[in-house]
């Protein structure tokens, strides 16, 4: 992880409790970082930190029964294609512990 655990926590406590979990505050999130990749205002590395990110919080709030030693690698590879824009990502079920990989 990016930042230590219980930073993280509070990270996690505080988005819970304003709503950013939406997907559509997430979709938005994408597609504001693909566009601002695009028009050079935003470098490679600042987007791994976001991506980085994104995979802690992920990992951390994942149920337990969810969580895997690959996991937050599996979410992060997952992130890499999203935030690329143009790959097709697939449903979230392959990431799930007890789903066949796709």
């Amino acid at each position: 992880m990016t930042k230590p655990y219980d930073q993280q926590k509070k990270l996690h406590w505080e988005l819970t409790n304003v709503e950013l979990r939406a997907q559509a505050t997430a979709v938005g999130l994408v597609q504001l970082c693909i566009e601002l990749r695009r028009a050079n205002v935003l470098d490679g590395p600042a987007l791994e930190r976001i991506k980085d990110a994104i995979a802690d919080e992920v990992a951390i709030a994942a149920p337990r029964v969810t969580a895997s030693k690959n996991y937050r690698g599996d979410v992060r590879s997952r992130l890499d294609r999203l935030f690329a824009g143009d790959q097709h990502v697939g449903p979230a079920d392959a990431l799930a512990v007890s789903s066949p990989p796709a």
